[in-house]
């Protein structure tokens, strides 16, 4: 991988003008679980490949969850990976199965020490599994639980000390749940130890209205937004030589938008460190 750079997530409706424009950006992000099934997807990935490094992003493992790890999952993750050779592999700290039955989320976690050694195990059980580190993404959050010990970016510094794996940071998550919670965006990115950062996503969110009060979603639905960027710019100043992902997962736009944005992380990204093209 390119490091640092900038690169977009890498969209079905995309795969023609990638092939056919091939765009200014370093390196393209996948969603792991989208070429399970091999066929045209996965054609066109492997052409892609030719020309664009590229990382794994999973949104399955369920690394929080109480179910056994589904080694069936992983091993279609891992028959992907050494397919295509990607420079990072990823999912997220959350649950989202119980008793075989998968939900449609990425659920959060009480941060507390049970949970901390419970994820611990199955992040060293899951980078054992496909024999090579992974990053684990904080998400985003519209809840709170009564029985937490310790902040969100407390736990996560400890989980990538104890378990050995990285970090990606996902700046629009951060401000979302600074939002919902009260707490305040700047104190986690500081906090966050930059020596396990490897990947920092960006991304839009939609406003809901809830018995009158306003929750922000993380719905990767829209343009990233201005307080995003300016959450970003501080993120860039603490974590030096990591790598961008710009994220749209609805509302898909044409790709020049994708790759405005992606421009724009670059730009603000060397203002403060050096950035390979």
């Amino acid at each position: 991988m390119p490091q640092p750079s900038v690169g977009i997530g890498l969209r079905a409706p995309h795969f023609d003008d990638v092939l056919t424009t091939r765009p200014s950006v370093a390196w393209l992000e996948i969603h792991a679980e989208n070429y399970f099934g091999g066929g045209e997807p996965l054609r066109y990935l492997e052409a892609i490949r030719e020309h664009y490094p590229l990382s794994v992003h999973c949104v399955g493992m369920s690394l929080g969850s109480v179910d056994p790890l589904n080694r069936a999952h992983i091993e279609h993750v891992n028959t992907l990976i050494e397919r295509l050779q990607p420079g990072l592999v990823s999912d997220h700290l959350c649950w989202g199965s119980y008793a075989g039955e998968y939900f449609n989320d990425l659920l959060p976690l009480p941060y507390n020490r049970d949970t901390l050694d419970h994820v611990v195990d199955r992040v060293a059980e899951a980078q054992d599994l496909l024999g090579r580190q992974i990053l684990v993404e904080n998400v985003s959050s519209y809840l709170e639980f009564n029985d937490c010990e310790m902040t969100e970016w407390e736990f996560l510094n400890e989980l990538a000390k104890r378990a050995g794996c990285g970090l990606l940071l996902d700046i629009n998550n951060i401000y979302v749940s600074a939002t919902n919670h009260g707490f305040e965006a700047n104190e986690f990115l500081r906090s966050i130890n930059p020596e396990y950062v490897q990947e920092m996503h960006l991304a839009g969110f939609a406003t809901n209205t809830i018995n009158g009060r306003e929750i922000l979603i993380d719905h990767h639905g829209a343009p990233v937004s201005e307080p995003v960027w300016e959450l970003y710019e501080h993120a860039c100043a603490h974590v030096p030589d990591t790598l961008t992902v710009v994220e749209r997962d609805t509302n898909i736009p044409e790709l020049s938008e994708l790759v405005a944005e992606a421009n724009r992380a670059a730009r603000i990204y060397a203002r403060h460190h050096a950035l390979v093209a």
